[in-house]
Protein backbone atom coordinates (compact mmCIF):
# COMPACT_ATOMS: atom_id res chain seq x y z
CA UNK A 1 0.00 0.00 0.00
CA UNK A 2 0.97 3.41 -1.05
CA UNK A 3 2.22 5.63 1.95
CA UNK A 4 1.16 9.25 1.31
CA UNK A 5 4.35 12.43 1.89
CA UNK A 6 2.91 15.45 3.60
CA UNK A 7 4.16 18.84 3.92
CA UNK A 8 7.09 18.35 6.38
CA UNK A 9 8.35 15.78 5.12
CA UNK A 10 8.73 17.04 1.32
CA UNK A 11 10.47 20.26 3.09
CA UNK A 12 12.51 18.01 5.08
CA UNK A 13 13.35 16.04 1.55
CA UNK A 14 14.24 19.44 0.09
CA UNK A 15 16.65 20.60 3.23
CA UNK A 16 18.24 16.69 3.22
CA UNK A 17 18.44 15.47 -0.25
CA UNK A 18 19.72 12.65 0.37
CA UNK A 19 17.01 11.24 2.36
CA UNK A 20 14.74 9.67 0.39
CA UNK A 21 11.12 8.42 1.11
CA UNK A 22 8.83 5.75 -0.05
CA UNK A 23 5.55 5.74 -2.40
CA UNK A 24 3.82 7.65 -3.39
CA UNK A 25 4.11 11.87 -3.08
CA UNK A 26 0.52 12.62 -2.87
CA UNK A 27 -1.73 15.08 -4.78
CA UNK A 28 -1.80 18.04 -2.40
CA UNK A 29 2.13 18.50 -1.97
CA UNK A 30 3.30 21.39 -2.82
CA UNK A 31 5.61 22.08 -5.71
CA UNK A 32 9.08 23.50 -4.57
CA UNK A 33 11.06 26.69 -5.63
CA UNK A 34 13.18 26.71 -8.68
CA UNK A 35 16.64 24.84 -8.63
CA UNK A 36 15.23 22.53 -5.62
CA UNK A 37 15.67 19.14 -6.77
CA UNK A 38 14.52 15.93 -4.61
CA UNK A 39 14.97 12.25 -5.09
CA UNK A 40 12.62 9.37 -4.99
CA UNK A 41 12.66 5.89 -2.70
CA UNK A 42 15.49 3.30 -4.26
CA UNK A 43 14.09 0.46 -5.07
CA UNK A 44 15.05 -2.60 -3.78
CA UNK A 45 17.24 -3.53 -6.83
CA UNK A 46 18.02 -0.20 -7.87
CA UNK A 47 18.44 0.82 -12.09
CA UNK A 48 19.85 3.60 -14.08
CA UNK A 49 18.74 6.66 -12.33
CA UNK A 50 16.18 8.76 -14.15
CA UNK A 51 15.53 13.06 -14.27
CA UNK A 52 11.90 13.86 -14.73
CA UNK A 53 12.13 17.82 -16.24
CA UNK A 54 8.74 19.72 -16.25
CA UNK A 55 7.27 21.71 -19.10
CA UNK A 56 5.98 25.23 -19.05
CA UNK A 57 3.98 26.78 -16.59
CA UNK A 58 4.27 23.47 -14.51
CA UNK A 59 6.55 22.06 -11.66
CA UNK A 60 7.75 18.75 -10.26
CA UNK A 61 4.69 18.01 -8.98
CA UNK A 62 3.42 17.32 -12.56
CA UNK A 63 4.98 13.80 -12.20
CA UNK A 64 3.23 12.44 -9.71
CA UNK A 65 -0.28 14.36 -9.27
CA UNK A 66 -2.63 12.83 -10.62
CA UNK A 67 -0.09 11.02 -12.84
CA UNK A 68 1.67 7.95 -12.06
CA UNK A 69 4.79 8.43 -13.90
CA UNK A 70 6.72 8.30 -10.30
CA UNK A 71 4.88 5.19 -8.97
CA UNK A 72 5.37 3.11 -12.37
CA UNK A 73 9.14 4.03 -12.35
CA UNK A 74 9.70 3.14 -8.67
CA UNK A 75 7.54 -0.36 -9.39
CA UNK A 76 10.09 -0.94 -12.66
CA UNK A 77 13.28 -0.25 -10.30
CA UNK A 78 14.48 2.99 -11.10
CA UNK A 79 16.00 5.23 -9.24
CA UNK A 80 14.24 9.09 -9.31
CA UNK A 81 14.69 12.23 -8.98
CA UNK A 82 12.58 15.32 -9.77
CA UNK A 83 13.14 19.18 -10.05
CA UNK A 84 12.03 22.58 -10.43
CA UNK A 85 12.99 24.96 -13.23
CA UNK A 86 11.21 28.41 -13.86
CA UNK A 87 7.84 27.96 -14.85
CA UNK A 88 7.82 31.12 -17.26
CA UNK A 89 11.16 31.85 -17.94
CA UNK A 90 12.59 31.11 -21.12
CA UNK A 91 15.21 28.53 -22.48
CA UNK A 92 18.69 30.59 -21.61
CA UNK A 93 17.72 31.07 -17.86
CA UNK A 94 16.37 27.42 -17.49
CA UNK A 95 19.22 25.99 -19.21
CA UNK A 96 21.62 27.64 -17.01
CA UNK A 97 19.58 26.49 -14.18
CA UNK A 98 19.51 23.08 -15.03
CA UNK A 99 23.28 22.82 -15.62
CA UNK A 100 24.24 24.01 -12.42
CA UNK A 101 21.89 21.42 -10.82
CA UNK A 102 23.06 18.88 -13.02
CA UNK A 103 26.49 18.61 -11.51
CA UNK A 104 24.80 17.99 -8.01
CA UNK A 105 22.41 15.11 -9.39
CA UNK A 106 25.10 13.58 -10.83
CA UNK A 107 27.37 14.26 -8.03
CA UNK A 108 24.80 12.73 -5.62
CA UNK A 109 23.98 9.46 -7.41
CA UNK A 110 27.22 9.25 -8.82
CA UNK A 111 26.73 8.31 -12.55
CA UNK A 112 24.52 10.03 -15.12
CA UNK A 113 21.29 10.00 -15.16
CA UNK A 114 18.63 9.77 -18.01
CA UNK A 115 16.76 12.76 -18.58
CA UNK A 116 12.76 12.30 -19.19
CA UNK A 117 11.46 15.71 -20.15
CA UNK A 118 8.13 16.92 -20.92
CA UNK A 119 6.92 19.66 -23.30
CA UNK A 120 9.61 22.71 -22.73
CA UNK A 121 11.53 20.90 -20.06
CA UNK A 122 12.87 19.04 -23.32
CA UNK A 123 14.21 22.41 -24.53
CA UNK A 124 15.54 23.73 -21.34
CA UNK A 125 17.30 19.88 -21.17
CA UNK A 126 18.73 20.76 -24.66
CA UNK A 127 19.87 24.46 -23.06
CA UNK A 128 21.54 22.69 -20.81
CA UNK A 129 23.50 20.38 -22.20
CA UNK A 130 24.43 22.14 -25.45
CA UNK A 131 24.96 25.68 -24.28
CA UNK A 132 25.61 25.49 -20.33
CA UNK A 133 27.99 22.55 -20.75
CA UNK A 134 25.86 19.89 -18.67
CA UNK A 135 26.21 17.10 -21.58
CA UNK A 136 29.04 15.41 -19.31
CA UNK A 137 26.09 14.73 -16.46
CA UNK A 138 23.40 12.65 -19.04
CA UNK A 139 23.54 9.85 -20.86
CA UNK A 140 20.70 10.29 -22.79
CA UNK A 141 17.42 12.39 -22.99
CA UNK A 142 14.00 11.24 -24.06
CA UNK A 143 11.53 14.03 -24.73
CA UNK A 144 7.73 14.04 -24.72
CA UNK A 145 6.16 15.97 -26.56
CA UNK A 146 8.56 18.66 -26.68
CA UNK A 147 8.08 21.45 -29.35
CA UNK A 148 11.87 21.69 -30.76
CA UNK A 149 10.56 23.63 -33.39
CA UNK A 150 8.33 25.87 -31.26
CA UNK A 151 4.13 26.32 -30.77
CA UNK A 152 2.03 27.99 -33.00
CA UNK A 153 -0.26 28.34 -29.88
CA UNK A 154 2.81 30.72 -29.37
CA UNK A 155 2.62 32.43 -32.39
CA UNK A 156 -1.09 33.32 -32.04
CA UNK A 157 -1.04 34.35 -28.37
CA UNK A 158 1.73 37.16 -29.71
CA UNK A 159 -0.26 37.97 -33.17
CA UNK A 160 -1.15 41.28 -33.51
CA UNK A 161 -5.23 39.79 -32.83
CA UNK A 162 -4.97 38.19 -30.02
CA UNK A 163 -2.31 40.78 -28.07
CA UNK A 164 -5.14 42.14 -25.86
CA UNK A 165 -6.54 39.03 -24.79
CA UNK A 166 -2.99 37.54 -24.04
CA UNK A 167 -2.16 40.50 -22.38
CA UNK A 168 -5.19 40.28 -20.25
CA UNK A 169 -5.05 37.05 -19.23
CA UNK A 170 -1.00 37.42 -18.28
CA UNK A 171 -0.26 34.34 -21.19
CA UNK A 172 2.68 36.43 -22.05
CA UNK A 173 6.09 35.82 -20.91
CA UNK A 174 9.83 35.18 -21.66
CA UNK A 175 8.85 31.24 -21.98
CA UNK A 176 5.65 31.52 -24.07
CA UNK A 177 7.48 34.29 -26.26
CA UNK A 178 10.74 31.73 -26.63
CA UNK A 179 8.10 29.63 -27.94
CA UNK A 180 7.33 31.24 -31.16
CA UNK A 181 8.34 29.53 -34.05
CA UNK A 182 10.31 32.05 -35.29
CA UNK A 183 12.62 32.47 -32.26
CA UNK A 184 12.93 28.49 -32.47
CA UNK A 185 14.36 28.98 -35.57
CA UNK A 186 17.28 30.34 -34.59
CA UNK A 187 17.51 28.62 -31.71
CA UNK A 188 17.68 25.54 -33.83
CA UNK A 189 20.16 27.38 -36.15
CA UNK A 190 22.50 28.12 -32.90
CA UNK A 191 22.02 24.39 -31.44
CA UNK A 192 21.49 21.79 -33.83
CA UNK A 193 25.20 21.99 -35.45
CA UNK A 194 26.54 21.19 -31.18
CA UNK A 195 24.21 18.84 -30.40
CA UNK A 196 25.85 15.50 -31.21
CA UNK A 197 27.46 14.28 -27.41
CA UNK A 198 23.90 13.05 -26.09
CA UNK A 199 21.40 10.73 -27.77
CA UNK A 200 18.18 12.11 -27.79
CA UNK A 201 14.94 10.05 -28.41
CA UNK A 202 11.60 11.99 -29.29
CA UNK A 203 7.49 11.51 -28.79
CA UNK A 204 4.57 12.76 -29.55
CA UNK A 205 0.95 12.52 -29.83
CA UNK A 206 -1.90 12.74 -31.99
CA UNK A 207 -5.22 13.39 -30.04
CA UNK A 208 -6.76 16.62 -28.23
CA UNK A 209 -9.31 14.87 -26.49
CA UNK A 210 -13.34 15.15 -26.75
CA UNK A 211 -15.42 18.42 -27.90
CA UNK A 212 -15.12 20.97 -25.26
CA UNK A 213 -11.82 19.23 -23.57
CA UNK A 214 -9.13 21.64 -22.23
CA UNK A 215 -7.05 20.85 -24.90
CA UNK A 216 -10.01 20.55 -28.40
CA UNK A 217 -10.06 23.87 -29.04
CA UNK A 218 -5.82 23.73 -28.95
CA UNK A 219 -5.65 21.03 -31.22
CA UNK A 220 -8.61 22.13 -33.59
CA UNK A 221 -6.75 25.48 -34.63
CA UNK A 222 -3.03 23.25 -34.36
CA UNK A 223 -5.40 20.99 -37.36
CA UNK A 224 -3.97 23.39 -39.60
CA UNK A 225 -0.97 23.01 -39.33
CA UNK A 226 -0.89 18.95 -39.08
CA UNK A 227 -1.31 16.29 -36.36
CA UNK A 228 -0.99 17.58 -32.90
CA UNK A 229 -1.48 16.39 -29.18
CA UNK A 230 -3.84 19.57 -28.30
CA UNK A 231 -0.47 21.65 -27.79
CA UNK A 232 2.30 20.59 -30.06
CA UNK A 233 2.33 19.86 -33.44
CA UNK A 234 4.24 16.26 -34.15
CA UNK A 235 6.32 17.86 -36.33
CA UNK A 236 7.62 19.67 -34.05
CA UNK A 237 7.91 17.06 -31.75
CA UNK A 238 10.95 15.87 -33.83
CA UNK A 239 14.48 16.60 -33.32
CA UNK A 240 16.90 16.98 -36.28
CA UNK A 241 19.71 13.94 -35.48
CA UNK A 242 17.42 12.00 -32.84
CA UNK A 243 15.59 9.27 -33.03
CA UNK A 244 11.92 9.30 -32.91
CA UNK A 245 10.57 6.19 -30.80
CA UNK A 246 7.31 7.01 -31.09
CA UNK A 247 4.17 8.73 -32.10
CA UNK A 248 0.70 7.99 -30.53
CA UNK A 249 -2.20 8.48 -29.91
CA UNK A 250 -1.71 10.59 -26.98
CA UNK A 251 -2.76 13.87 -25.99
CA UNK A 252 -0.26 16.78 -24.35
CA UNK A 253 -1.33 15.71 -20.50
CA UNK A 254 -1.38 11.72 -21.21
CA UNK A 255 1.84 11.55 -23.53
CA UNK A 256 3.93 12.24 -19.50
CA UNK A 257 1.65 9.87 -17.55
CA UNK A 258 3.29 6.54 -16.51
CA UNK A 259 0.80 4.39 -17.19
CA UNK A 260 0.52 5.55 -20.89
CA UNK A 261 4.22 5.92 -21.99
CA UNK A 262 6.89 4.44 -19.94
CA UNK A 263 6.57 0.78 -21.24
CA UNK A 264 7.07 2.69 -24.99
CA UNK A 265 10.35 4.63 -23.60
CA UNK A 266 11.56 1.90 -21.27
CA UNK A 267 13.52 0.06 -23.15
CA UNK A 268 15.99 2.86 -24.20
CA UNK A 269 17.14 3.46 -20.41
CA UNK A 270 19.71 0.57 -19.70
CA UNK A 271 23.23 1.89 -20.61
CA UNK A 272 23.44 -0.53 -23.14
CA UNK A 273 20.67 0.56 -25.36
CA UNK A 274 21.87 2.34 -29.14
CA UNK A 275 21.03 5.54 -31.00
CA UNK A 276 20.25 6.16 -34.40
CA UNK A 277 19.27 9.78 -36.09
CA UNK A 278 16.34 9.99 -37.69
CA UNK A 279 16.14 9.51 -41.36
CA UNK A 280 12.95 11.35 -41.65
CA UNK A 281 13.41 14.65 -43.48
CA UNK A 282 9.93 16.79 -43.43
CA UNK A 283 9.44 20.74 -43.01
CA UNK A 284 8.44 21.11 -39.01
CA UNK A 285 6.79 24.44 -39.98
CA UNK A 286 3.59 24.35 -41.89
CA UNK A 287 1.55 27.74 -42.80
CA UNK A 288 -2.03 27.38 -41.83
CA UNK A 289 -4.31 28.88 -44.13
CA UNK A 290 -7.85 27.60 -42.69
CA UNK A 291 -8.15 30.48 -40.25
CA UNK A 292 -9.97 33.56 -39.33
CA UNK A 293 -8.72 35.19 -36.73
CA UNK A 294 -10.10 38.61 -35.37
CA UNK A 295 -9.79 40.26 -31.26
CA UNK A 296 -9.59 43.20 -29.49
CA UNK A 297 -11.05 45.10 -26.05
CA UNK A 298 -15.02 45.31 -25.70
CA UNK A 299 -17.01 47.40 -22.42
CA UNK A 300 -20.51 45.74 -22.54
CA UNK A 301 -20.33 44.21 -26.14
CA UNK A 302 -18.21 42.60 -28.86
CA UNK A 303 -19.20 42.13 -32.79
CA UNK A 304 -17.63 40.56 -35.38
CA UNK A 305 -18.22 39.85 -38.84
CA UNK A 306 -16.65 37.09 -41.53
CA UNK A 307 -17.42 35.80 -44.57
CA UNK A 308 -17.89 32.13 -45.77
CA UNK A 309 -17.10 31.03 -49.19
CA UNK A 310 -19.05 28.97 -51.89
CA UNK A 311 -17.97 25.18 -51.13
CA UNK A 312 -17.37 25.01 -47.48
CA UNK A 313 -17.71 22.35 -45.76
CA UNK A 314 -17.48 23.23 -42.25
CA UNK A 315 -17.26 26.55 -40.18
CA UNK A 316 -16.12 26.20 -36.53
CA UNK A 317 -16.20 29.19 -34.25
CA UNK A 318 -14.25 29.55 -30.89
CA UNK A 319 -14.67 32.85 -29.04
CA UNK A 320 -12.44 33.38 -26.36
CA UNK A 321 -12.91 36.08 -23.75
CA UNK A 322 -10.95 37.11 -20.45
CA UNK A 323 -14.59 36.70 -18.61
CA UNK A 324 -17.67 34.79 -18.47
CA UNK A 325 -20.29 36.27 -21.28
CA UNK A 326 -23.63 36.57 -20.83
CA UNK A 327 -24.52 35.32 -24.35
CA UNK A 328 -22.61 34.72 -27.52
CA UNK A 329 -24.86 34.12 -30.59
CA UNK A 330 -23.97 33.60 -34.30
CA UNK A 331 -26.00 35.17 -36.59
CA UNK A 332 -26.16 33.44 -40.29
CA UNK A 333 -26.33 35.06 -43.90
CA UNK A 334 -30.31 34.19 -43.77
CA UNK A 335 -30.51 35.49 -40.06
CA UNK A 336 -30.88 32.50 -38.32
CA UNK A 337 -29.21 33.04 -34.66
CA UNK A 338 -27.56 30.29 -32.86
CA UNK A 339 -26.43 30.59 -29.15
CA UNK A 340 -22.60 29.81 -29.28
CA UNK A 341 -22.31 26.94 -26.21
CA UNK A 342 -19.86 28.04 -23.42
CA UNK A 343 -17.20 25.55 -22.79
CA UNK A 344 -15.55 26.65 -19.74
CA UNK A 345 -12.11 28.01 -19.05
CA UNK A 346 -9.24 27.06 -20.46
CA UNK A 347 -6.24 25.47 -18.76
CA UNK A 348 -3.31 24.98 -21.00
CA UNK A 349 -0.41 27.48 -21.32
CA UNK A 350 -1.12 30.17 -24.16
CA UNK A 351 -4.64 31.15 -22.99
CA UNK A 352 -4.78 29.94 -19.90
CA UNK A 353 -8.22 31.71 -18.14
CA UNK A 354 -9.88 32.52 -21.17
CA UNK A 355 -13.62 31.73 -21.13
CA UNK A 356 -14.66 29.75 -24.61
CA UNK A 357 -17.80 29.68 -26.21
CA UNK A 358 -18.03 27.18 -29.27
CA UNK A 359 -19.75 25.74 -32.33
CA UNK A 360 -19.94 23.95 -35.38
CA UNK A 361 -22.25 24.78 -38.74
CA UNK A 362 -22.40 21.94 -41.22
CA UNK A 363 -22.71 22.63 -44.80
CA UNK A 364 -22.48 26.57 -43.60
CA UNK A 365 -24.60 28.48 -46.81
CA UNK A 366 -21.98 31.19 -47.99
CA UNK A 367 -22.70 34.71 -47.30
CA UNK A 368 -21.71 37.48 -44.32
CA UNK A 369 -21.78 35.36 -40.41
CA UNK A 370 -21.88 37.35 -37.33
CA UNK A 371 -20.72 36.60 -33.90
CA UNK A 372 -22.42 39.10 -31.02
CA UNK A 373 -21.66 38.62 -27.33
CA UNK A 374 -22.61 40.49 -23.93
CA UNK A 375 -21.02 41.02 -21.36
CA UNK A 376 -21.37 42.72 -17.59
CA UNK A 377 -17.47 43.64 -17.75
CA UNK A 378 -15.02 44.88 -19.61
CA UNK A 379 -12.29 42.55 -21.12
CA UNK A 380 -10.55 41.31 -24.29
CA UNK A 381 -11.80 38.63 -26.87
CA UNK A 382 -10.34 36.58 -29.53
CA UNK A 383 -12.63 35.05 -32.31
CA UNK A 384 -11.28 31.84 -34.31
CA UNK A 385 -13.04 30.44 -37.39
CA UNK A 386 -11.75 27.71 -38.63
CA UNK A 387 -12.77 26.55 -42.35
CA UNK A 388 -13.20 23.16 -43.87
CA UNK A 389 -13.21 24.31 -47.55
CA UNK A 390 -11.18 23.18 -50.50
CA UNK A 391 -10.07 26.94 -50.55
CA UNK A 392 -7.15 25.55 -47.57
CA UNK A 393 -5.24 23.50 -49.90
CA UNK A 394 -4.63 26.16 -52.82
CA UNK A 395 -3.68 28.67 -51.27
CA UNK A 396 0.14 29.37 -51.50
CA UNK A 397 1.72 31.29 -48.89
CA UNK A 398 5.28 32.71 -48.99
CA UNK A 399 7.17 34.97 -46.94
CA UNK A 400 10.03 36.30 -47.67
CA UNK A 401 12.64 39.40 -46.33
CA UNK A 402 10.18 41.20 -48.83
CA UNK A 403 7.16 40.28 -47.02
CA UNK A 404 3.94 38.33 -47.36
CA UNK A 405 2.09 37.53 -50.20
CA UNK A 406 -0.43 34.63 -51.24
CA UNK A 407 -0.82 33.01 -54.42
CA UNK A 408 -3.83 30.73 -55.82
CA UNK A 409 -5.24 29.06 -59.16
CA UNK A 410 -8.48 29.66 -58.38
CA UNK A 411 -8.56 33.21 -56.61
CA UNK A 412 -6.89 36.62 -57.89
CA UNK A 413 -6.79 39.89 -56.64
CA UNK A 414 -6.06 39.05 -53.35
CA UNK A 415 -5.24 42.15 -51.18
CA UNK A 416 -2.45 41.65 -48.17
CA UNK A 417 -2.63 43.19 -45.39
CA UNK A 418 0.41 42.14 -42.50
CA UNK A 419 0.99 44.38 -39.32
CA UNK A 420 3.85 42.50 -36.93
CA UNK A 421 5.21 42.39 -33.42
CA UNK A 422 8.93 42.91 -33.13
CA UNK A 423 11.46 41.35 -30.61
CA UNK A 424 14.38 42.98 -30.96
CA UNK A 425 17.51 40.83 -30.34
CA UNK A 426 19.13 41.69 -26.51
CA UNK A 427 16.09 43.10 -25.39
CA UNK A 428 13.96 40.89 -22.72
CA UNK A 429 11.19 38.71 -24.93
CA UNK A 430 8.40 40.98 -23.37
CA UNK A 431 9.59 43.88 -24.54
CA UNK A 432 8.44 44.44 -28.47
CA UNK A 433 7.66 47.22 -31.17
CA UNK A 434 4.80 47.47 -33.72
CA UNK A 435 4.32 47.91 -37.04
CA UNK A 436 2.85 47.38 -40.15
CA UNK A 437 3.62 48.13 -44.18
CA UNK A 438 7.26 47.15 -44.63
CA UNK A 439 7.67 44.09 -42.61
CA UNK A 440 11.30 43.48 -41.59
CA UNK A 441 12.57 47.43 -41.03
CA UNK A 442 13.79 46.84 -37.30
CA UNK A 443 16.95 45.19 -37.92
CA UNK A 444 17.51 41.28 -36.54
CA UNK A 445 15.00 39.76 -33.83
CA UNK A 446 11.65 38.03 -34.49
CA UNK A 447 9.02 39.09 -36.16
CA UNK A 448 5.87 37.84 -35.47
CA UNK A 449 3.48 38.34 -38.46
CA UNK A 450 -0.24 38.94 -38.69
CA UNK A 451 -1.64 38.65 -42.36
CA UNK A 452 -4.99 39.03 -43.47
CA UNK A 453 -6.17 38.74 -46.80
CA UNK A 454 -9.38 39.16 -48.69
CA UNK A 455 -10.54 38.84 -52.54
CA UNK A 456 -13.69 37.47 -54.35
CA UNK A 457 -14.24 33.97 -54.94
CA UNK A 458 -17.31 33.51 -57.04
CA UNK A 459 -18.76 36.78 -56.25
CA UNK A 460 -18.60 36.51 -52.90
CA UNK A 461 -16.35 38.25 -50.64
CA UNK A 462 -13.52 35.10 -49.21
CA UNK A 463 -11.22 36.10 -46.09
CA UNK A 464 -8.80 34.60 -44.11
CA UNK A 465 -6.10 35.51 -41.47
CA UNK A 466 -2.30 34.49 -41.42
CA UNK A 467 0.12 34.18 -38.43
CA UNK A 468 3.39 33.29 -38.38
CA UNK A 469 6.70 33.66 -36.44
CA UNK A 470 9.86 34.25 -38.29
CA UNK A 471 13.21 35.11 -37.18
CA UNK A 472 15.98 37.65 -38.96
CA UNK A 473 19.60 37.07 -38.80
CA UNK A 474 22.19 39.99 -38.62
CA UNK A 475 22.65 39.84 -42.58
CA UNK A 476 19.31 40.60 -42.74
CA UNK A 477 17.92 36.74 -43.88
CA UNK A 478 14.95 34.96 -42.58
CA UNK A 479 16.70 32.00 -40.64
CA UNK A 480 14.64 28.46 -41.88
CA UNK A 481 14.21 25.30 -40.15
Amino acid sequence: MKRKIGYSCLLLMFLFPSWTLAGDFGKDDPSGNPGEWYVGTNPAVPKQPILFVHGLNSSSNTWWNENDMYDVAYRSGYKTAFIDLYPQKDMWANGALLASKLKEIYDYFGVKVVVVAHSKGGIDTQSALVHFGADRYVSKVITLSSPHHGSQLADLAYSNWAGWLAAIIGSKNEATASLQTGYMSQFRSQTDGSSGKVPFYTMGGTSWGGFGGSLYWGGLYLSGYGSNDGAVTTASSRLPNAQEVAIGKWDHKTVKEGSSTFSIFQSLLSSSSTHDAMSRKESALKTNTSSFIRGGEYKEHADETFWVEVGAKRITIDWLASNSMEDVYLTSPDNKVTALKPSGKDQESYFNGAFHHVGTVENPIEGEWKVSSLSKEPGAYLLNVGFTSPLNDDLVVTTTEKGVSVQSSIVSGFTEHTRFEFYPKGKPLSQSDKGSGAVFNGGEGTYNLTTDIKSDYKGKPFNRTIIQSVYLNQNGQIVKQ
